[in-house]
């Protein structure tokens, strides 16, 4: 059964399910920037936790719902994130509960990847603002459907791309896109980012408190067992995207940034493998990968994870590398820095103590890495960005539009599938489709479950 196929048959048990959403066109304006803006956090364990710090920093800005299929976070958690940022919010466990609520504004999506479409797309039609998480989908299809669902219902929807907002990464984008290092030929990104084996969990009773079956969501069901939650599930291909996905989703969107690339590759190759103790591990995704993307006009984006044992590049072990035909550069955290012609001259650079960092000038004598507001910084500019286009009704003034969200995480996918397949793909970027594959072709969606499905009309 192809997805069409599939789809059509659920169509009807899935349309019954997002009733509650009552897919409402209604347009939010604010009648004064002083009126608060009421925001719904969906997920509050790791990045939720942070979500709610954020958004209760920005003025006007009030979390009044926290969503979580664990109920048992509703507890001491909640008491400690509160205590901390203030608020009061109600708590439910039912997102679909809170997108009939009128007085919602925003959501605020930072559950596992396999939910972020679904959910954001759920969000546009019930009429709420979205800032989504990255990636911001699980595959290609649904990315796109997320996309079309943002400008149908015309919904602000950001998405967690923050270096967008990063202003170190915005002056050496600048600089590149003036021609600072000629025409640039090629970009690198690299996210050596140590990881654990996951070691082997065995399946057990779902916990009292856990929604289980609304946790799995859109994918298909499978016992229960502590490593497909709390992180682990980044490395299940039902639920993650692998650390391309994960951690690197942040450097592959720099450096199409960087590139200027607004369309597909047309190209991809990608190799690798999951290297651990040989103990055994129930992680299904690859923890090194080295996948290259090739464009129609030639130019090349090179992306590598190495998650165990390794070196770094340049003394850099996440960032991105750019080359042009007058020299090269690198961007590292929040430092920017380029050689010029053969000999390498150190050229133009730039870093946090030369910019308006919030409190940056008191501690110019240290390096970035170890103050962590340099990168909160950036993090709250991002939700600022949010709430301003919020206020204005502008999507087009968001630092990270869902359309630039989904591209680079389509990348993510891209280099995923020509992994999974095992050879060299070619894609169509009008059609969105590889040339001549039904094998890859499959892996450009899923199999959804009902009732959670997204369909072919958002």
């Amino acid at each position: 059964m192809n997805r069409r196929q599939f789809i059509s048959k659920t169509s009807a048990i899935t349309a019954g399910a997002v009733t509650t959403a009552g897919l409402a066109k209604t347009s939010f304006a604010r009648q004064s920037p002083n009126e608060t803006i009421n925001v719904a956090v969906v997920g509050i364990r790791s990045r939720g936790a942070y979500h709610y710090g954020a958004f209760q920093k920005v003025p006007n800005v009030q979390v009044t719902c926290v969503v979580d299929v664990d109920e048992r976070l509703f507890g001491e958690h909640l008491d400690n994130l509160k205590a901390q940022h203030g608020g009061n919010p109600r708590t439910e466990t039912d997102l679909r509960r809170v997108l009939d609520d009128k007085d919602v504004d925003a959501v605020a999506i930072a559950t596992p990847d396999h939910w972020h479409a679904l959910q954001t797309i759920w969000a546009c039609q019930a009429g709420k603002d979205v800032y989504c998480e990255k990636p911001v989908c699980h595959n290609v299809w649904e990315g796109r459907k997320a996309v079309e669902a943002a400008r149908k219902y015309n919904r602000v929807v950001a998405a967690g791309t923050q270096s967008r907002s990063d202003l170190v990464a915005q002056a050496a984008i600048k600089f590149m896109a003036e021609g600072g290092l000629g025409e640039l030929y090629a970009a690198k990104a690299v996210c050596y980012k140590p990881r654990n084996t996951i070691g082997r969990m065995p399946d057990e009773k779902v916990p009292v408190g856990l929604d289980y079956d609304m946790w799995l969501g859109p994918a298909q069901w499978r016992p229960y067992n502590e490593n497909k939650l709390h992180y682990n599930w980044h490395w299940l291909w039902d639920f993650g995207d692998t650390d391309m996905g994960n951690q690197g989703i942040h450097q592959m969107d720099v450096m199409r940034w960087g590139m200027g690339k607004r369309e597909h590759p047309r190209i991809i190759n990608a190799v690798g493998g999951l290297y651990e103790t040989g103990k055994g591990t129930d992680q299904e995704t690859p923890n090194t990968q080295y996948t290259t993307y090739e464009y129609p006009d030639g130019k090349i984006l090179h992306f590598e994870v190495r998650g165990w044992y390794t070196g770094s590049e340049e003394g850099m072990k996440i960032g991105n590398f750019f080359f042009g035909s007058d020299g090269w550069g690198m961007i590292q955290g929040s430092e920017f820095k380029t050689f010029m012609g053969r000999d390498g001259k150190p050229g133009f650079s730039v870093n946090w103590t030369q910019l308006d960092y919030s409190g940056a000038k008191a501690a110019a004598n240290q390096p970035f890495e170890s103050i962590p507001w340099v990168q909160e910084d950036s993090v709250s500019r991002h939700f600022e960005n949010f709430v301003d286009c919020v206020r204005s009704r502008k999507w087009q003034d968001l630092n990270a539009d869902i359309l630039e969200g989904y591209m680079s995480t389509a990348l993510c996918h891209l280099g995923n599938i020509a992994y999974r397949v095992g050879h060299t793909v070619m894609f169509d970027s009008h059609s969105e489709q590889f040339v001549n594959d039904d094998q890859a072709n499959g892996l450009l969606t899923r199999r959804y479950r009902p009732p959670y499905v997204v369909l072919d009309e958002v």
